[in-house]
């Protein structure tokens, strides 16, 4: 068997004209350039059975995310709560416009200090920022929980709100820039599964509290998110600050050494501290440093990035968590458990769907995912409008075809929309900006977002049809938006967005940047050669463990010796290189 296994080795090692050029490495299983991938390989996977830290980080910061999903999973179930009800309106039917006021007001606040979002990471870190966010939101939810009257309940969610804006998009920005490249896009889903999780968990909680015959059915959801958002501020200050953040302020030690925490590799902190050294800038005040967005170069990032962030509310989303129960029983669920069952599976299908597509966001694109999954969203969404506008919903089948609809428009919009925005809102803009941007895009989204959950329950009682109506053509003009300007940044570095940008839009449809996000080019004779994209994804599979997608073998095929040799830093064929190199032109000048 050694024996096989050993010529095995020798005959994959004679694929590689390397191995018969290095001297003292050719033949040798030992030395070889192919026995150095794969004990290359063997040290990767025994690696990774240590979880990086800046997964753990990007995992609690995602408790944020955990908050709000909580908060909109949770506050439509409550409101339809006969023990609610009863607390603040008596016996009296509750208005839809004091309805919608309730849900959305934290809304309105958040969109507002969302603005501040960016200025504040910028000057006290993305960390503080998150920490200070959540202390804030605690203290909203608890004089949530304890209300007495209606008065105090739209102060406590209006004071929850002001910490929900602060610290959600600081928590993307923080969670994009300690991520390697690799698994940006991965990392960058985990706060949207923390926010599906908190959904699910709010519907069910929900579900499980209203068979309690007091106040506490409605207290203890207000009052667990308090709980979360606590452990979240206490957490922070013992978490790194982002590198990225250290370099913007001019701490590079500081930076070294938060990079060493992350425990990301060093071939991606040497590339990310040189690409953070081109761009550097010196800090500015507030104003100047909200005026850096709408600069030439950044303009069309930031007009693109804060577009899609308020569109995806647009598309009808959080109408659809928020008024679950309502929807379903328009829909043929007339019975309060029914609605609210059916809105707790939702969740669960959020959480679920999130959790899996999450591993496939650096596999699929964001170009792609937003184009497909809006089509497939826009057209749900059309459908159950003229379903109701042809009354088919007087039939079990219309019903239940609404139902199905609704279900797929939730999957198919958190498998793709939900995932993707946030973080092509951030891996879009430089490190100066990042942050602004963010925070910009956010205030747009809770913008969008108070206007949908305030006029959502207001149109349902005008039109049945009207709502779906609206948000399918929204969702089909987003579609179109992203098939015009959007390119793909997939893996991407920072000057390749940077040239993306700086092409005229319609080369995103007709350029080097296809529709299914794949960056290639072509030589002399047409073959396909890997583009500059893939060497940096190769050096990323080669050097960093963490990466679950491939590995050295699954790349290697495609390198060329001098290549290969170059990416793993094999010291005897390097040093065969430059002693030949130079050797050769020892000779060439003794010729002359």
């Amino acid at each position: 068997m050694e024996t096989s296994s050993a010529a095995q080795n020798d005959a994959q090692d004679s694929c590689f004209p390397l191995a018969q050029t290095v001297p003292n490495v050719a033949r040798s299983p030992g030395r070889g350039l192919l026995h150095r991938v794969r004990e290359l390989n063997a040290r990767s996977f025994k690696a990774r059975a240590n979880v990086p830290t800046y997964v753990w980080c990007a995992i609690f910061t995602a408790l944020g995310g955990f908050c709000f999903g909580f908060d909109t999973g949770s506050i439509g179930p409550l409101i339809v709560m006969p023990q609610f009800q009863q607390h603040f309106f008596r016996d009296e039917a509750i208005d839809p416009t004091v309805q919608g006021l309730v849900v959305s007001s934290i809304l309105l606040t958040a969109s507002l200090s969302s603005l501040l979002s960016g200025p504040l990471s910028n000057r006290i870190s993305r960390i503080r920022t998150i920490s200070l966010g959540a202390v804030v939101f605690a203290a909203g939810s608890a004089i949530a929980c304890a209300s007495g009257h209606l008065p105090q309940l739209f102060v406590g969610r209006c004071i929850a709100g002001v910490g929900e804006g602060i610290f959600l998009s600081a928590i993307t920005v923080y969670t994009v820039e300690i991520s390697p490249t690799s698994s940006r896009g991965r990392l960058g889903a985990v706060v949207q599964l923390f926010i599906t999780i908190g959904i699910a968990s709010g519907f069910f909680v929900c579900y499980g509290t209203s068979r309690i015959h007091s106040s506490l059915s409605w207290r203890f959801p207000l009052g667990m998110q308090s709980i979360v958002s606590i452990i979240l501020a206490a957490g922070c200050p013992f978490l790194p600050h982002s590198p990225r953040w250290l370099h913007h302020v001019g701490r590079h030690g500081e930076a070294r050494t938060a990079w060493e925490r992350l425990g990301v590799s060093a071939a991606e902190v040497e590339k990310t501290e040189q690409a953070t050294q081109r761009e550097e800038v010196p800090r500015e005040g507030f104003w100047k440093e909200m005026n850096q967005m709408w600069r030439k170069g950044i303009r069309a990032r930031t007009a693109l990035g804060v577009f899609l962030s308020g569109m995806q509310q647009a598309s009808g989303i959080d109408g659809v968590l928020y008024y679950a129960p309502i929807l379903f029983s328009q829909a043929g669920l007339s019975s309060t458990t029914s609605s609210f069952i059916a809105s707790g599976i939702s969740g669960l299908v959020l959480m679920i769907c999130t959790f899996l597509c999450q591993f496939f966001t650096d596999t699929w694109g964001r170009r792609p995912s937003m184009i497909y999954g809006g089509s497939v969203v826009a057209g749900s969404m059309l459908t159950i409008g003229m379903l109701y506008a042809s009354g088919a919903t007087d039939h079990a089948s219309g019903r239940w075809a609404v139902i199905a609809l609704i279900y797929i428009f939730v999957i198919v919009f958190t498998c793709t929309w939900a995932i993707c925005v946030r973080i092509i809102c951030s891996e879009i803009q430089p490190t100066r900006t990042r942050a602004a941007v963010s925070s910009l895009g956010q205030c747009a989204n809770w913008g969008v977002n108070w206007l949908i959950a305030f006029s959502t329950p207001l149109f349902l009682a005008k039109s049945s049809s009207g709502p779906y109506f609206l948000f399918g053509a929204c969702s089909l003009l987003t579609t179109l938006v992203c098939l015009a300007f959007q390119p793909e940044t997939r893996g991407a570095s920072l000057e390749e967005v940077d040239e993306a940008f700086t092409q005229p839009p319609w080369k995103s449809l007709l350029g080097s940047t296809s529709l299914f996000g794949r960056r290639h080019r072509r030589g002399e004779s047409g073959q396909r050669q890997p583009s500059e994209n893939e060497d940096e994804l190769e050096l990323d599979v080669i050097h960093l463990p963490e990466v679950r997608f491939g590995g050295p073998w699954h790349y290697a095929h495609r390198l060329t010796d001098d290549r290969l040799a170059r990416l793993l830093q094999v010291p005897e064929y390097l040093a065969a290189r430059d002693s030949e190199a130079h050797r050769s032109t020892t000779q060439n000048v003794q010729s002359d």
